[in-house]
């Protein structure tokens, strides 16, 4: 049983599953929008969050553990110098989920995860 445990697993060992995870939340960084499966821009949309809450922060800690997490050097510095000062005063959310239909090969729900624009 798996009870409290949180997660998609995607079937996929752990390693994999995190260079996905990575992979993914450096594009939706590096491009502010991707178009995805929508369980993987649901799960995906954690991680985001969470380093552009890092970015907020703004510590050599936190930058660290950003450039720890994303692969690109330079998303790292776009998450700390545009987008975290951009969502300055709100307190999460900074992404959205848009449901597109489905996959033609395959009928996989696809969705498109965005960064929210902040005016």
């Amino acid at each position: 049983m798996r009870h409290g445990v949180s997660g998609r697993r995607f079937n996929r060992p752990t390693n994999q599953r995190l260079a996905l995870y990575r992979n993914q939340v450096t594009e939706v960084l590096k491009y502010e929008s991707i178009t995805t499966t929508e369980p993987k821009a649901k799960e995906i949309r954690i991680f985001v969050d969470r380093m552009i809450t890092l970015g907020k922060n703004g510590t050599l800690e936190d930058r660290r553990r950003a450039l720890a997490f994303i692969y690109s050097e330079d998303v790292v510095k776009k998450v700390f110098s545009e987008i975290a000062p951009r969502y300055a005063a709100r307190h999460g959310g900074y992404t959205r989920v848009i449901k597109l239909g489905r996959r033609v090969g395959d009928g996989a729900p696809m969705a498109k995860l965005e960064l929210v624009k902040q005016e």
